[in-house]
């Protein structure tokens, strides 16, 4: 692919209900490389699994800097599509975002995920302060000039008190995603929501191409595909993977 923001379009044309993109998460450039080499369309980073990688907790604890130059490494090495899980733009302010995601279309991203809990402190950012930071998200990427794919996310379902189920949250879930998709954005993700039932309802009433995390109940593609999921990515799962065949790979050369 030739320019940014033709992998930004043949990103968006992979975001088909019902035969969604599968995005298994990565965290580096040799990782890209590896599934891209195997045939994947696209890259997407996981932010718990970067920074599990390089000595850091999750929720934006890894420095911008540092995340940024993995980005700059993992789109230098592989010539398709590449999304970032970017939290909350790693700022509060929509001007202070703006700054970041200017910064991370520089490195080479033409998507990003963008959530709307408080890093770093309770619950989630109202809707309309969520709203005026997905603008300033899209209004950073057409000053740059890029069709950048924002995949707002909600963490109604991961972040939710404890025992309020989530059919109780879907009527607001769907009211965020009529909110985000006005205000620019691309996708719309609900990890922790596993509910089959639920989620078909949320793709039927979203605007935006659905996706959800693989976890739990959600084991197959095929059965999210017939619920009308357009993306389904696999988040820290692949590290957690990786990290534990790695130490069973050990326990064995030192049993040997």
């Amino acid at each position: 692919m030739t320019n940014q923001a033709q992998r930004a379009e043949a990103f968006r044309a992979l975001h088909i209900p019902g035969n969604p993109l599968v995005l298994y998460n990565i965290w580096d450039a040799g990782g890209a490389k590896a599934l891209v080499d195997a045939g994947a369309p696209a890259v997407a980073t996981g932010s718990w699994s970067m920074a599990a990688a390089h000595g850091f907790d999750d929720g934006e604890a890894i420095p911008l800097d540092l995340v940024l130059t993995l980005v700059e490494r993992i789109t230098a090495s592989v010539d398709c599509p590449v999304t970032v899980d970017f939290e909350g733009g790693y700022a509060q302010t929509p001007d202070d975002i703006a700054g970041n995601v200017t910064r991370l279309i520089a490195c080479g991203a033409i998507g990003l995920n963008f959530e709307d809990q408080i890093v770093g402190g309770k619950g989630l950012h109202s809707v309309e302060d969520q709203v005026a930071r997905l603008r300033a998200v899209r209004k950073a990427a057409d000053d740059a000039g890029l069709p950048l794919f924002i995949n707002a996310r909600t963490d109604l379902f991961l972040k939710n008190e404890a025992g309020v189920e989530h059919a109780l949250l879907v009527e607001e879930a769907i009211a965020r995603q009529n909110s985000y998709a006005e205000a620019g954005a691309d996708g719309y993700f609900v990890p922790g929501l596993t509910d089959p039932t639920l989620i078909s309802r949320i793709c039927e009433a979203s605007t935006l191409p659905v996706n959800v995390m693989m976890m739990g109940e959600l084991s197959s593609v095929s059965k999210v595909a017939s619920l009308g999921v357009a993306r389904a990515s696999y988040g820290p799962g692949p590290y957690i993977m990786a990290m534990k065949d790695l130490v069973a790979a050990q326990s064995e050369a030192l049993a040997s």
